[in-house]
């Protein structure tokens, strides 16, 4: 279910995924299938994780990854869950084929 807040999405952010849910920052951005896309990836990551445990590994994976580059964005960009999700999100189909377990090949 895709819900439009202003107050959940950070700043500097459009979107967030949270299971279930995914929270947008703009009505318009329901309609943008690629960026949809790639938030419904992150569904898909938060469920095969069993929630909790795919957070923990995002921070301490962002905080690994800060150190290394000490640069906010490209820390971010290069966590394993974004980066098969960006590379990802162009394919509308991609869901119905991920395999288990997929961001691992992204570390």
């Amino acid at each position: 279910m895709i819900l439009v807040s202003k107050y959940i999405v950070p700043k500097g952010y459009t979107g967030i995924a949270l299971f279930p849910f995914v929270f947008v920052k703009h009505a318009y951005l329901k309609l943008n299938e690629v960026f949809v896309n790639h938030e419904r990836i992150h569904l898909k990551q938060q469920a095969e994780l069993l929630i909790l445990p795919f957070f923990i590994w995002y921070g301490l994976e962002f905080l690994v990854r800060y150190g290394y580059y000490r640069n906010w964005h490209r820390a971010y960009q290069n966590i394993s869950f974004e980066r098969e999700a960006y590379q990802n999100e162009h394919h509308l189909e991609f869901l119905k084929k991920r395999p288990f377990w997929n961001f691992l090949k992204y570390l």
